[in-house]
């Protein structure tokens, strides 16, 4: 599958679901702080569950948390959740680009 050069955003969307899983991998790159970037000499890296991340923009600017799980292109933050009128609390989904990882957990 060939990367899309069209700016359409119906292509643009269609190639983000249809993408294969070595290229859908990607969409989950956060960047790094300013401490990590120094130490590891990176920009950005891929986000992994129990990260520690802070969120950047939305209604949740400011919140750090762990990252509780990964999906395609989207993660979910502990601490981001909507409550719903019954009571229970809907973790929300946040584009991985809104957030900036603070500390890693160990990688190989």
């Amino acid at each position: 599958m060939a990367k899309t050069r069209s700016q359409q955003p119906r292509k643009q969307r269609k190639f983000r679901y249809n993408a294969p899983l070595h290229l859908a991998a990607n969409f989950l790159n956060v960047h790094l702080s300013k401490e990590l970037r120094l130490k590891l000499k990176k920009r950005s890296i891929r986000v992994r569950k129990g990260d520690t991340v802070k969120i950047l923009k939305g209604k949740f600017r400011g919140l750090s948390g762990k990252v509780l799980g990964t999906g395609r292109g989207t993660i979910n933050v502990e601490g981001a959740v909507i409550k719903k009128l019954g009571g229970k609390e809907i973790p929300v989904s946040l584009p991985a680009s809104k957030v900036v990882a603070t500390q890693l957990v160990e990688r190989k």
